[in-house]
């Protein structure tokens, strides 16, 4: 510790020695802060700390500095020394600089899984290693094999995209090298860790036998020294039935406790409950809001849509009304401000919630499931469960802004629940209740605005196995108010027409 009126002038040294400083409370909040926008000042032998952020000069009593590790720890108070609190100051690098620092560690890893290419696969001369020109999260590592053969490898360097995103890209970058005319790469390799290489894997088996055949899946093994990378053999649909499914657990009592009925008391049409072994969530229009918890028999509450949540207690009650009435007014379909952020925020659950509400807006053949909120919590992230009429299974997977990987999501998704399905368990869980469910593969409906449908959808749809029947459901654009389909599509048949085995 230092004295702050002795450390006054040494402090303020050090805080221009950066340009812009992150100022960090107790409460986790973060405000960044220019070195001219701190200042130390000495009045009656004592030190005030002053800052200025959106809301004005904030000025504190200084008790106790200390300087470490290049952050500055700050023990202030406010008048008569009420409201102690510390805060730490924590130097903010500068942008181009944190860029660069993660653009080398990502060429770095480029470079260890291209050195571990050539290393492991016979035959193998690494040509160029560099990163996608987009946003650098890609490795991209040419190679050759013997005196002829140009091949490409690409791998996440960023430890961020899902096994769906990782295939969408290899398949479109497969496409612009076989069509360069200098050196021409036919097939694309994609490196993963074991984890998103076996999801690739799975993935890859519901692809057709072209995709297969220019998309290969290597596994980047580190349990040996040194490490190796493995090509991963080519899974058929048949396959992928040998894994054991994912046991379902349900709630034993999926009725809303009594604080959670006492919310959605407010607006019953419009909440609904997400059951989890840690209690209930509820959902305003599919937004989350407000969470239950019981702990030590007594129920918990806590409500808000941000990083900022409130106790729901006696106090807080009549705030929490006044947010369930904002909730109403904002998300509606007539709302006036159509860039509030209850309206904008979480759309997808919203058209989900509407769907729920009457699955027969989509297609009057359908039936969600009873169990429905349970069964979501308990599988990944489907959207929607459904049943037609004649027992066929239906995967509803919902978009409502262009997605890329959409159709590649609802073909895993689709590989789940029909294990599921083959195994009994939806049957032994009572899915749907004492309907029967037809003993034939799942249907698909990727439903979304018409003009919410990514420009790559045909080309990735056609690419999937003729066991997934997909269809296309177009809505109208004005979902929110009344949900109409202006249009669908089987890709299955469309496909299988032009020669989707080959």
């Amino acid at each position: 510790m230092v004295e702050p009126q002795i450390s006054h002038t040494d402090l303020r040294e050090t805080i221009d020695k950066h340009f812009e400083w992150l100022l960090v409370r107790e409460n986790g909040k973060t405000f960044p802060v220019r070195c001219n926008e701190i200042d130390f000042a000495t009045t009656d032998d004592r030190t005030h700390f002053s800052f200025l952020d959106d809301l004005g000069l904030h000025t504190w009593r200084l008790n106790n500095v200390e300087h470490s590790n290049g952050e500055i720890v700050l023990d202030v108070a406010g008048a008569f020394g009420k409201n102690r609190e510390t805060l730490r100051l924590v130097p903010r690098e500068p942008a181009s600089l944190l860029a660069a620092e993660v653009e080398l560690a990502r060429l770095k890893k480029a470079n260890e899984i291209a050195h571990v290419l050539a290393a492991g696969v016979p035959g193998t001369k690494v040509v160029r290693v560099a990163l996608s020109n987009e946003n650098g999260r890609i490795a991209h590592i040419f190679f050759k094999r013997g005196t002829w053969k140009h091949g490409a490898m690409m791998a996440d360097v960023s430890g961020t995209m899902t096994h769906e995103a990782l295939l969408a890209t290899a398949i479109l970058w497969r496409q612009k090298l076989a069509s360069r005319k200098k050196d021409p790469v036919s097939e694309v390799c994609i490196a993963a860790e074991k984890r998103s290489a076996k999801n690739l894997q799975k993935l890859h088996a519901l692809m057709t036998v072209g995709v297969q055949g220019y998309v290969k899946v290597f596994e980047t093994r580190r349990t040996k020294e040194p490490p190796e990378i493995i090509e991963l053999p080519v899974k058929k649909v048949r396959d992928l039935w040998r894994e054991r499914p994912r046991k379902l657990s349900l709630p034993h009592v999926p009725f809303p406790s009594e604080t959670a009925q006492r919310m959605i008391d407010l607006a019953p049409e419009k909440i609904d409950v997400i059951y989890s072994k840690q209690g209930e969530t509820l959902r305003f229009l599919g937004l989350p809001f407000a969470r239950v918890r019981s702990m030590l028999g007594t129920e918990k509450a806590w409500f808000g849509t941000g990083k900022e949540k409130r106790v729901l207690n006696n106090a807080s009650w009549q705030a929490f009304c006044e947010f369930v009435e904002d909730l109403k007014n904002h998300r509606q379909p007539g709302a006036a401000n159509k860039r509030h952020e209850l309206y904008r925020a979480a759309p997808e659950a919203w058209l989900e919630a509407i769907l729920r509400q009457n699955i027969k807006l989509l297609d009057p053949n359908l039936i969600l499931s009873p169990i429905y909120n349970q069964f979501r919590a308990s599988s990944d992230k489907i959207d929607l469960l459904a049943l037609r009429r004649d027992g066929r299974l239906v995967i509803i997977e919902l978009k409502t802004t262009p997605d890329r990987e959409a159709v590649f999501q609802a073909a895993d998704y689709w590989r789940k629940i029909e294990l599921q399905r083959r195994s009994g368990n939806l049957r032994a869980i009572r899915a749907f209740g004492d309907a029967e469910i037809l003993d034939k593969p799942a249907l698909v409906y990727i439903a979304a605005p018409a003009l919410s449908f990514h420009r790559d959808f045909e080309f990735f749809a056609r690419m999937l196995v003729p066991e997934i029947e997909l269809w296309r459901w177009e809505l109208h654009e004005n979902w929110r108010g009344k949900i109409k389909v202006i249009a669908r599509r089987d890709y299955r048949d469309f496909a299988d027409q032009n020669g989707r085995h080959s």
